[in-house]
């Protein structure tokens, strides 16, 4: 059984924090009218391979494997009944090849023994499943699904804590903590959004401050550069996705 949740607090989020936390999600939806999921799939089965795939690796890697991927075992089914040394080649060049293979193995299985080889939409079900935690199950429900979902992932987590929307640490905690400065309808979209900013500009070493669209709302504004031009040669016009 996945663990239990933590309580929601009780409180109310401080009112002057909710406008700045939706000022900022507002500039960075302009600043990057594009986002969306950068891993690619056709179905929620292979976005559910994919964002299980991700970990440890980078999101255009795990695209470059997808094609041989699914075009050797398109269904739960087939991929379940794959074998091991097989699938080990194919997804090889993302590390831990042998891991990812056990847990490619045991979700396909799951998804034909418990749910007919069709994955589920809801959250209690997708946590359940070999491998997915609600990391994995948000971005399949937001991206397969539209359910709104809040994706923690490692860039989400530093830029929400630099924005001083949260000091919370553990995933879930953030999530929710983050969740009620937001409407359910925008989660799936401010995950983007934020994703996209700590690609491309807001990273974990140097963040580019002095190029920053969301600066003068940023509690830590100066932990990168500040002068225009030498935060220029740090944005990447691509996130390393």
């Amino acid at each position: 059984m996945p663990p239990a949740s933590p309580a929601r607090p009780d409180s109310r989020p401080d009112t002057a924090l909710v406008r700045r936390a939706r000022k900022i999600d507002r500039t960075l939806g302009d600043t990057y009218p594009d986002a969306k999921c950068e891993l690619n799939f056709d179905d929620p089965f292979q976005l559910l391979v994919v964002t299980v795939l991700s970990a440890q690796t980078t999101d255009k890697r795990v695209n470059k494997v997808r094609p041989v991927l699914f075009g050797a075992y398109p269904t739960p089914a087939a991929m379940a009944a794959a074998e091991r040394e097989k699938l080990e080649e194919i997804i090889g060049p993302l590390g831990f090849f042998r891991a990812k293979t056990e847990s490619l193995l045991k979700l396909s299985a799951a998804l034909v023994e418990r749910y007919d080889g069709q994955v589920p939409g809801r959250l209690d079900d997708l946590v359940t499943l070999p491998g997915v935690g609600r990391k994995t199950a948000n971005v399949v429900l937001g991206n397969a699904f539209d359910v709104p979902g809040i994706t923690v992932d490692t860039h989400f987590g530093r830029l929400v804590r630099r924005f001083g929307w949260t000091d919370e640490t553990d995933p879930v905690k953030v999530e929710f903590a983050i969740g009620d400065l937001f409407p359910k309808r925008d989660w799936t979209m401010l995950s983007h959004h934020v994703i996209w900013h700590g690609r491309r500009i807001c990273h974990a070493r140097k963040p580019a401050c002095g190029a920053c669209p969301v600066a003068r709302w940023c509690p830590a504004y100066g932990e990168g550069p500040t002068d225009p031009a030498e935060a220029a040669k740090l944005v990447r016009t691509e996130g390393r996705a």
